[in-house]
């Protein structure tokens, strides 16, 4: 039995090849077999909607966070300027003003 990728979207692992695709019956999601190769190495981030992320966007705090080691939140509403994607639970790098360097999850922030 031949081993195919999971899926890029869903990471499904019950793909299919037809013809010069695969192809994931659980999201319709179909690429090409060139294309495995090269969408493996890329980091995917997406923020609290669902749009993609990329390195030097700017986004929107969506709640309140606690920051750890410190008595202060970061509030609602906050904008952070220039995020690197990294890898981890923590997949946002920044510097937000008055914190200084911090890691955020992509779940509490929205694309700007």
């Amino acid at each position: 039995m031949a081993a195919y990728p999971n899926c890029p979207k869903c990471n499904s692992e019950y793909t299919y090849e037809d013809g010069t695709n695969y192809v994931c019956p659980e999201c319709a999601h179909e690429w090409s077999m060139d294309a495995t190769e090269q969408e493996s190495d890329a980091l995917i981030v997406k923020d609290a909607n669902g749009n993609l992320l990329a390195d030097g966007d700017s986004v929107t705090v969506i709640k309140d966070l606690k920051v750890k080691g410190s008595s202060s939140t970061l509030k609602i509403g906050t904008k952070v300027k220039s995020i690197r994607l990294v890898e981890g639970d923590h997949n946002i790098d920044c510097k937000i003003d008055g914190f200084g360097a911090m890691k955020l999850k992509s779940e509490f922030v929205k694309k700007a």
